[in-house]
């Protein structure tokens, strides 16, 4: 299998290099759409709550991922506590809007990361990544020397700068992005982020020019690559068919897509109705069907008993 990409950064000297610009960033940080100007370096903080040290809530190998990124011996994912969005139906909302997580220096962030790959994990998988990247890339000067050597996975909302993004370019093999809200109106009622979706589009064509269509190892596991995740949300609040419309046309009619049905009502969601209800059978399949419509024929969607692959014509179970 080809070395992770940060190998060969950290040996030419770019992720140091990256490392140390990424971390001037949080000096008046602008590392996110928020750009709060607060010196993290100083513990300031700004929207997402999070000073000079990243906190983690958790980190296990997790089996619940899409199948290319869970394998068989799970995805070595570390929860990023807080967040630089404010979603009112946030199923992590203990430790992305409260006070859950303890917080880490670097030298333990990269102990983290050689644990799950000690472990046995196919990746490193970053949830929640964008706030604490300068973070993460300084724990990665100090795991690459230690022996880490297995890919990265940035799992993120979405709600990037893509010229932050562009600090992660021979860095990071494997983009996870949500694409959420097609609309700003919707964006700002449920997330706080009006700005959402311009942020996310240019965000995402930076990924794909970075990564392109996802590639895999020979036993199935993401190799690099991107894959998008969509939540289906109540009504096509998300606005499901501009998104695929989108993905389709500006990134790739190739891209892998997760098309998620597992919205439920937690947190605040009770008080903004339609988001009061679970997703209603016929709602999921006609995400599905908008899929198809816009000529998009890989990735995965949900049915009883688990995720299927989607190919645009026909689903092939468990793969």
């Amino acid at each position: 299998m080809t070395p992770p990409s940060y190998i060969a950064a950290f040996q030419d000297g770019r992720l140091q290099s990256r490392a140390r610009e990424a971390l001037e960033r949080l000096r008046s940080c602008s590392i996110c759409p928020r750009m709060c100007g607060v010196n993290r370096l100083n513990d300031e903080r700004g929207f997402c709550a999070t000073g000079r040290q990243a906190i983690v809530y958790s980190t296990f190998a997790h089996h619940g991922e899409e199948p290319p990124i869970s394998g068989d011996n799970g995805s070595g994912i570390i929860f990023f506590s807080r967040c630089n969005m404010r979603c009112v139906y946030c199923q992590n909302h203990l430790f992305s809007q409260k006070d859950e997580g303890r917080a880490v220096d670097a030298d333990e962030l990269a102990r983290y990361m050689l644990e799950r790959q000690e472990e046995g994990c196919h990746n490193i998988n970053l949830a929640t990544p964008t706030h604490v990247m300068p973070q993460i890339l300084e724990a990665l000067t100090i795991a690459v020397p230690r022996g880490l050597k297995i890919p990265l996975v940035y799992n993120t909302s979405g709600y990037e700068r893509p010229e932050v993004i562009a600090l992660l370019d021979g860095i990071v093999d494997v983009y996870l992005p949500d694409m959420r809200y097609a609309q700003p109106e919707i964006a700002q009622k449920y997330s706080c982020a009006p700005d959402y979706p311009s942020w996310n589009q240019m965000s995402l064509r930076e990924m794909n020019r970075q990564v392109g269509v996802a590639r895999f190892n020979p036993d199935g596991t993401i190799a690099r690559g991107l894959i998008i995740r969509h939540l289906v949300l109540p009504e096509n609040i998300s606005g499901t068919k501009q998104i695929l419309d989108f993905i389709a046309r500006e990134i790739s009619p190739e891209t892998y897509i997760s098309l998620m049905s597992q919205y439920f009502p937690t947190f605040e969601a009770e008080q903004h109705p339609p988001l009061d209800r679970r997703l209603h059978l016929e709602e999921y399949e006609e995400a599905i069907e908008m899929m198809r419509d816009a000529g998009l024929f890989n990735g995965w969607i949900q049915e009883e008993g688990g995720l299927s692959r989607f190919n645009g014509t026909h689903i092939k179970r468990n793969t």
